[in-house]
């Protein structure tokens, strides 16, 4: 039966590439992927082309990947075999030669639109009444936990942060008022995000306070209910609640406030390389994107105000 050397693979990757943990999981979850197709339908099967098409097809048609999804599946399983063919001698890679379309659809990222992040910021207490935030346990308190769902959306849309990075956000991380973030990005690229919103300074600083408290330097900004890093899954299943709560389908998820961080930016004027810069981007084409979201935005405003109807009766 062919065998994935998955921790083989897996340490390459972290020791010599230096991948961060995300990008760990990523492959290790798509080799598990082409594992469970080999021990399905051809357990005997060998590396090969044919292999190689069968289970690109496989995925389309019956798992019904997203073409997102199968493309970068497919990069994995081409990287793993790269890897595979330096470790051994006379092993050539079918992907050698071989054409595939991994082309994905260019989708416009989804911002959340302006009404519907007012109606969240409506929904979602302050900490600014210092009263309501000292001497209470983060872990316990369920008004408290709606404070920091709060803080924690207002600072997605002003800094842009990917919501892994905020959570593994620690607080040597932070700086004494809140105002500069230091992040670790994808490609272990280090960035400065900046808090410069006056109300939600006051916010951050009452939170910073209690946790500095409460915390070492080494500890996460943001924590669960018991007492453990807050995860990414465990924000998303909030966000989920919130959007039930106040009827907003699909629900809102965290990267979609990364999304309108950029926009709401390049709307208001800002340079793009500075948008580019905050957000992390390796590649300004990357940034662009935005400018056709905000494009999209001008034809509503511009649809909406139908100024020729107003004068065209």
């Amino acid at each position: 039966m062919l065998h994935i050397d998955l921790a083989g693979f897996e340490a390459y990757c972290r020791d010599q590439k230096g991948l961060s943990d995300h990008s760990l999981r990523a492959y290790r979850q798509d080799l598990r992927a082409f594992n469970a197709f080999v021990a399905d339908s051809t357990p005997s099967a060998k590396f090969s082309s044919e292999l190689v098409i069968a289970y690109q097809r496989h995925q389309r048609d019956v798992k019904s990947a997203s073409p997102a999804t199968i493309r970068r599946r497919m990069v994995t399983l081409r990287a793993y075999c790269t890897w595979l063919e330096r470790q051994q001698s006379g092993f050539a890679s079918p992907f050698s030669g071989l054409e595939l379309d991994l082309r994905v659809p260019q989708r416009l990222p989804r911002p959340v639109d302006r009404p519907t992040l007012s109606a969240v910021f409506r929904a979602a207490p302050h900490c600014r009444d210092v009263t309501e935030c000292r001497g209470v346990d983060v872990r316990a308190n369920s008004v408290r936990q709606g404070q920091v769902t709060g803080l924690i959306v207002r600072l997605l849309v002003v800094t842009g942060l990917r919501i892994g990075e905020l959570t593994h956000t620690r607080l040597r991380d932070v700086n004494g008022a809140g105002a500069q973030i230091r992040v670790m990005g994808k490609g272990s690229r280090e960035r400065t995000v900046y808090v410069t919103n006056h109300r939600l300074l006051e916010d951050f600083a009452v939170y910073l306070s209690q946790r500095r408290q409460d915390g070492t330097p080494d500890s996460f900004v943001f924590l669960n209910t018991r007492g453990g890093r807050l995860t990414e899954a465990a924000f998303r299943k909030r966000l989920r609640q919130l959007s039930a709560d106040l009827q907003i389908a699909p629900h809102i998820t965290p990267h979609r406030f990364r999304h309108s961080a950029a926009t709401l930016l390049i709307e208001e004027g800002v340079d793009i390389r500075l948008v580019q810069r905050l957000l992390g981007h390796a590649s300004i084409s990357t940034t662009e994107i935005y400018t056709k979201v905000s494009d999209s935005s001008l034809f509503q405003a511009i649809e909406h105000a139908d100024t020729l109807a107003k004068v065209d009766s």
